[in-house]
């Protein structure tokens, strides 16, 4: 007796609220509150221009490449020095997150030093930071070799060496500022000053919301994010900028879509303040992104000279007239933390799933081939001949569906990813990408139930299936329960889609 597409339907249909239930009821939950503006942002003073004037940089430059010895490996970079007679000011640029190649900065490194600071820039370390494991504390250990090497060299002004920072570098010059005195001032370049998690998530956040993203895209990727067990994720920038005496120069740009520039703010305040110090420069750069460049192009207006005059001008200028100055920036949402994931969502659980699903895929087809390996017929042909087939084509089709599903997440994932990284995309891309994986998800729920149904119909006609049948049903159904039970927790069966 087979059964009728009215009951299936019905059947489906309840499955799936259920399964829509489970993104609703289990955490995490993720949900950015919009920023109060507080007045002190509402009413930015413009720039002293002081800090503006025309710096001239056309000095001759002196190239050198040195190599210094670190902690499991040596550091490679370039020194720019002025060959203009007397001490110079000297800076060490540290890099953002990625492999940080020291030709990131030469354009910066240039004009300072041909503008009469001397600069040195290296490559990121290769031991010790991936994707998985960074060690800021080490990463400014890396840049204190450097500060040491620099108050080393006659061309320098020991007491005028200083540490800038972009982007993660922002969470590892206030570590080597709070460790060593040596190091003469800081400069922040579009620093969080949140966790590195609160960080990513914000930008995510902004990002989806540029590419019109459904709301469940960002469930799926908040929840992936709760569930990765990577440490540095909940780094606290706080103790370390609390420690910080020497005078600070923080830029942000005010189109940067990968930083929440007001809280980053707020959070540099708040830790000076409890640090005791008060020789801090704050300024918002109009049209400014990550990089303080204008679209990826050139530098945004003011900033090279800025950077210039108040690191020349120091100590006179650790003490600005204002603290706060430049465009007014806009910050729409809160960077909300996302919590972190339960026990049964962590990534070793998911990991298991997976491998789960998986070895309930493969484990008909071994226990086939070993059965006719052993020339074993373990029910009888006439019966099982007619009603097992359809049977075996729908588990096959559901295995397929469940692996381009698990394709199209990791690829959906990847491509928001990118898209936030190069800060671009297109968002009919994120659209379509979105509705593939949701209609796998669905179709994958229609076929566990259509394929239970036939199996029961199966038995009730006369199926008498061998034990390898019984692995394959056992398997494949059980593997696709346990990947819709996942795909229910990252929101594939939420409403709204």
């Amino acid at each position: 007796m087979r059964t009728g597409r009215g009951t299936l339907s019905v059947a489906a249909g309840l499955v799936l609220v259920a399964l829509a239930s489970v993104g609703y009821v289990l955490p995490p939950a993720f949900d950015p509150p919009p920023l109060k503006v507080e007045p002190a942002f509402q009413a930015i003073p413009a720039q002293p221009s002081g800090e503006l004037k025309p710096v001239v940089a056309v000095d001759p430059v002196r190239r050198e490449e040195i190599s210094l010895p670190a902690e499991g490996q040596r550091l490679d970079g370039t020194v720019r020095v002025p060959l203009t007679p007397g001490r110079h000011p000297a800076m060490v640029f540290v890099s953002g997150s990625g492999n940080g190649s020291r030709t990131e900065f030469t354009p910066q490194a240039e004009f300072l030093a041909k503008a009469g600071v001397v600069t040195i820039a290296f490559d990121k370390r290769t031991i010790g930071y991936n994707f998985r494991d960074r060690d800021f504390g080490l990463l400014a250990d890396d840049a204190l070799r450097m500060v040491e090497y620099l108050r080393t060299r006659p061309e320098v002004d020991p007491a005028r060496v200083g540490v800038w920072g972009v982007s993660e570098g922002g969470w590892v010059v206030p570590i080597a500022a709070a460790k060593s005195a040596a190091v003469g001032f800081m400069v922040l370049v579009s620093s969080p000053n949140v966790s590195p998690l609160r960080q990513v998530a914000w930008a995510l956040n902004e990002q989806l919301l540029r590419l019109r993203a459904p709301i469940g895209s960002r469930d799926l990727l908040t929840r992936a994010m709760g569930g990765v067990g990577f440490d540095f994720l909940r780094y606290d920038a706080m103790p370390a900028l609390s420690q910080v005496k020497q005078p600070v120069l923080a830029f942000y740009g005010t189109t940067d879509p990968s930083i929440p520039f007001v809280e980053s703010t707020k959070a540099l305040i708040t830790a000076l303040g409890k640090a005791g110090n008060d020789d801090y420069t704050i300024r918002f750069m109009a049209k400014g992104d990550h990089a303080m460049r204008v679209n990826g192009g050139n530098f945004t207006t003011g900033y090279l000279e800025t950077l210039a005059n108040w690191v020349k001008g120091l100590p006179a200028t650790a003490a600005p007239t204002v603290h706060m100055a430049g465009a007014t920036p806009v910050q729409r949402f809160e960077a909300s933390d996302v919590p972190a994931a339960p026990w049964y969502a962590g990534g070793t659980m998911l990991g298991l799933t997976i491998c789960l699903a998986a070895v309930g895929y493969v484990a008909g087809p071994v226990a086939a081939m070993v059965v006719r390996l052993r020339h074993r017929n373990q029910t009888p042909v006439d019966t099982n001949a007619r009603l097992w087939p359809p049977i075996r084509r729908r588990l096959r089709r559901m295995a397929w569906t469940a692996l381009g599903l698990l394709a199209s997440v990791v690829a959906f994932i990847t491509v928001l990813v990118l898209f936030s990284v190069n800060q671009a995309g297109a968002w009919p891309a994120v659209l379509a990408g979105w509705l593939v994986v949701r209609v796998l998800a669905v179709l994958m729920l229609i076929q566990e139930v259509t394929a239970v149904a036939a199996f029961v119909s199966a038995l009730r006609e006369g199926l008498r299936p061998g034990r390898w049948q019984h692995v394959t049903v056992a398997g494949v159904l059980g593997g696709t329960g346990l990947l819709l039970v996942a795909a229910a927790y990252y929101g594939l069966f939420s409403f709204p889609w």
